[in-house]
């Protein structure tokens, strides 16, 4: 349900929790944003109706700070206690959605560049954009290599529970990750059914699989992104439990079962090398899984929905993921 609240009533409720920092910058207790353009957009639901899973105990007097996003315009938020979804509507829906999981390296959520974009790229498509806030491992959960995809999982769950209230088909219902939320939107794509979370309500009894996949530059095996890419270090920790490695191989774990798979990476990516999306893209030709790559000549990381130059070929991306999208749901 959505609901808006002043922000002077985030910073009462935050400090009532007891989070700790300048006032300004606790706006993250368990409430619903009020709305400050560009994000978060005025329509948006929290995932968990109280604490998220893996919260530790005495969360609630901890004296942990809760700082403001990082960067404008782009929006690099982090310190995400309660994570929530952003909704974009488009004037005339298709019954097509996609849940965008943004990058930043389980660092921080980059929620303009590859969050609100993609929205304003698709929506005039007749497509319904969910925007995902996602916890990051590092602060402080007991469970940080799961939190992210239990959001997820979580996020596509509620989703298909109100369906009919955001006007999409369920069964139309993808994703759309980048870098390291394309790492995140790939272990969704093999890990949908992990049991990563005790049940809270009927939402919980429906499938989080995806029904396509759009992965953009993303991450997919940590063992060969080589060293400039810090999504495997930052996710598994110092000290990673055993089996977690493994568990979240996308590579290793593609099969059969995973939805079509739409890839797309350029070539002079310096920080996730091209060939994570090449052998993703082998490993559902193995597989027999319907797959579209677009490997573009140059980009770099990060170039998200809507900055790359008219004169690159690939600014075109977008449009070639919907017209793809339509093709397989």
């Amino acid at each position: 349900m959505q609901k808006t609240i002043d922000r002077r009533a985030f910073i009462g409720g935050a400090a009532a929790l007891g989070f700790a920092g300048p006032a300004q910058a606790q706006i993250f207790p368990p409430k619903i944003f009020a709305p400050a353009p560009p994000w978060p957009p005025r329509e948006h639901f929290m995932l968990w109706p109280g604490l998220p899973p893996g919260t530790p105990p005495g969360i609630a007097r901890s004296n942990v700070p809760v700082p403001l996003p990082l960067g404008t315009p782009q929006r690099w938020e982090k310190g995400i206690r309660y994570p929530y979804v952003g909704v974009f509507r488009p004037v005339r829906p298709d019954g097509r959605a996609v849940l965008v999981m943004p990058g930043g390296g389980y660092v921080f959520v980059s929620l303009i560049n590859e969050g609100v974009n993609v929205a304003r790229a698709l929506n005039p498509l007749g497509i319904t954009v969910f925007v995902l806030a996602y916890r990051l491992p590092g602060e402080g959960w007991l469970n940080r290599t799961e939190v992210a995809l239990q959001d997820a999982q979580r996020a596509m769950r509620l989703i298909r529970s109100r369906a009919a209230a955001f006007r999409i088909d369920p069964a139309r219902l993808g994703i759309c990750g980048f870098s390291a939320g394309g790492h995140l939107g790939g272990t969704l794509t093999v890990g949908h059914e992990d049991a990563l979370y005790r049940p809270v309500d009927a939402a919980d009894r429906l499938s989080a699989r995806p029904a396509f996949s759009g992965l953009i530059y993303p991450v997919t095996q940590f063992s060969s992104a080589g060293p400039n890419s810090r999504s495997g270090p930052n996710l598994l920790g110092p000290n990673p439990q055993p089996g977690a490695a493994a568990r979240l191989d996308v590579l290793a774990r593609a099969s059969a079962a995973m939805p079509p798979l739409f890839l797309c990476h350029a070539i002079d990516d310096g920080t996730v090398p091209v060939s994570q999306s090449i052998a993703l893209m082998e490993a559902a030709r193995r597989h027999r899984v319907p797959v579209e790559a677009h490997f573009l000549e140059r980009g770099g990381h990060g170039f998200g929905a809507l900055n790359l130059p008219a004169a690159n070929p690939g600014a075109k991306w977008m449009s070639w993921f919907a017209a793809w999208i339509r093709t397989h749901v």
